[in-house]
């Protein structure tokens, strides 16, 4: 028993570790073990450590305050021990892994208060755990039976070594694979490994060889990875319990289409039936719109791709593709495998387990994926220069991944910044994105967002900040780049005319070149001294119009004779 640390020193060590009540962590001021380890169902122990184990286990502190964590300790001990606890706890909770459930026990040196820490494992792979016949989780402050969703979770999770893509299918042959498809794949393996020793060999490669050497098939015999990239149409009745099929669907206008293997081409037919027209996005800086498609293709694949490779195909579900106004969702059966989504934003995570690990590996092989923790963040980077919405895996649950790509803007000023920051770091453009799209995020993430002056508002309303000048927090550098209004411009150009009574293009680019953005490049600085002339020309200034006299380099701009500058 560890008893160095003094009441308040042990209450400090405490709320370090675990610094709140949440699915990981529990405090409880029992004074008394007697009724409290197996006692009442849904407020015991054995409840408790049941819905740890049922999420991603965590800890149980007992002989604590309520949110303060101030130390009061254990008073009754009753007949337990923290030796003997271990083994009343795994009498009470069938399924509860034995491995890593310990009680760490503290007494304070000066009030001699006793605290256990009651570490609790995760449940095993597809094994929920019970306490009083039932499985439990959290549900706020109180425990309720476990929900058929986290249930469902559980039952289907992946369990590591096997593999259902990487099974043979005993009774298909290459006839079941589609030709076109074959050829298609050997394309894209041979663009793959250009650079290897051994590339030029690729073309001489018999079909058996290449898939083989693709890890497509399995020394020759045919893969549930091989129907699924290449298989004919006809071939999806040899796969068990699955249905392969991707499904784009358009609820508005009630549309809905399926398509099947071999996914290595429907995948581009599914892109190509998504609508993505030209968007165009008004920035300050700019002369004219930037106009783009409202979805980056690349982005597209890529995200329909990695629904491919980490689809639960045990629960004979389909990859949905649903269309909405301005956002693609795109869906897969089983979670998220290893981590968080947003661990590989940056690309500086590289994974180390896959749902499907055969499929994976030939789905690198010929470039539908990539297998090094790239992808998402490549999709991430590309979104950003885009200067809409992040990617994201909001509405994502235990049993389904979700990934949406967003086509249109949330809010201007997230798209302003984007535009006239290029300097922002990637992290901080995170969590903006999650700023506009109304989204937590960390009190330290705000501290930092808050110095550089790109949010604004109250927790948890904050907003990005419309006052990009203030936000970049060099307002001079922000006016040369943005410029003066077109006002100023025209004003300059007309009092130099009164002046001189004419004006030639020359003599303009020297009076208005060196007051013009420095964001705009030298090509562009004419492109709008050539607009400026022209709206003085068609629209005019406080009912001044100028016009053309000569042609070609002799032109020179006077004041319209019917009206003067006053």
């Amino acid at each position: 028993m560890n008893s160095r640390l003094t009441a308040k020193e042990l209450q400090a060590h405490i709320k370090a570790r675990f610094p709140k009540e949440d699915e990981r962590f529990e405090w409880k001021e029992w004074a008394s073990l007697k009724s409290n380890i197996s006692g009442c169902k849904g407020e015991d122990l054995v409840s408790y450590v049941s819905a740890l184990a049922n999420m991603e286990g965590g800890c149980i502190v007992i002989g604590v305050k309520d949110k303060s964590l101030a130390v009061t300790g254990i008073q009754d001990f009753a007949d337990y021990t923290p030796e003997n606890i271990i083994h009343r706890i795994l009498g009470k909770t069938p399924g509860l892994p034995s491995m890593g459930l310990q009680v760490e026990a503290f007494q304070a040196s000066d009030t001699h208060a006793t605290v256990w820490l009651v570490h609790v494992p995760r449940h095993a792979p597809r094994q929920p755990v019970q306490a009083h016949d039932k499985a439990w989780q959290r549900d706020g402050d109180s425990l309720v039976e476990l929900r058929p969703d986290r249930l469902r979770g559980i039952l289907t999770e992946l369990i590591a070594g096997l593999d259902w893509s990487a099974e043979l299918v005993l009774n298909a042959s290459l006839a079941d694979l589609d030709v076109t498809a074959i050829a298609k794949a050997r394309e894209k393996f041979a663009a793959k490994h250009q650079q290897e020793r051994w590339a030029p060999e690729i073309v001489h490669w018999s079909t058996e060889e290449f898939l083989d050497k693709a890890k497509i098939t399995l020394h020759g015999r045919i893969t549930r990875t091989a129907l699924l990239l290449l298989g004919t149409p006809q071939s999806v009745g040899l796969l068990p319990n699955s249905t392969a099929e991707i499904t784009w669907k358009v609820p508005e206008e009630r549309i809905a289409k399926h398509f099947g293997p071999p996914f290595i081409l429907t995948t581009t037919e599914v892109g190509q039936h998504i609508r993505n027209p030209n968007i165009k996005l008004f920035p300050a800086t700019e002369l004219l719109a930037i106009e783009l498609p409202r979805y980056d293709i690349k982005v597209i694949l890529e995200g329909l791709h990695n629904c491919l490779a980490h689809q639960d195909y045990e629960q004979a579900g389909r990859v949905v593709v649903l269309e909405t106004a301005g956002r693609l969702k795109m869906s897969n059966l089983g979670s998220f495998v290893d981590g968080k989504p947003e661990d590989y934003f940056t690309g500086e995570r590289t994974p180390s387990v896959y749902r499907n690990p055969w499929l994976a590996v030939a789905m690198n092989n010929i470039g539908m994926i990539d297998k090094t923790g790239y992808g998402i963040g490549e999709m991430v980077r590309s979104q950003r220069k885009r200067y809409l919405p992040l990617p994201d895996f909001e509405g994502s649950t235990h049993v389904e991944t979700v990934f949406n790509i967003y086509g249109q803007q949330i809010d201007e000023n997230y798209s302003r910044l984007l535009i006239e920051r290029a300097d922002l770091p990637l992290e901080q453009v995170i969590w903006l994105d999650r700023v506009q799209k109304k989204h937590q995020i960390a009190d330290e993430q705000v501290t930092v967002l808050r110095k550089a002056k790109l949010i604004e508002g109250r927790k948890p309303n904050f907003f990005v900040s419309a006052h990009i000048a203030d936000a970049t927090d060099t307002r001079t550098d922000y006016t040369r780049n943005k410029g003066l209004d077109d006002h100023y411009y025209k004003t300059l150009i007309l009092q130099h005319i009164r002046r001189f009574k004419s004006v030639s293009l020359a003599e303009v680019r020297s009076l208005l070149l060196d007051k013009l953005p420095n964001s705009l490049t030298q090509e562009q600085k004419l492109i709008k001294l050539k607009n400026l002339l022209a709206a003085l020309r068609v629209t005019g200034l406080d009912g001044i119009r100028i016009v053309a006299v000569g042609a070609g380099r002799t032109t020179r701009w006077v004041i319209s004779k019917d009206e003067s500058i006053g």
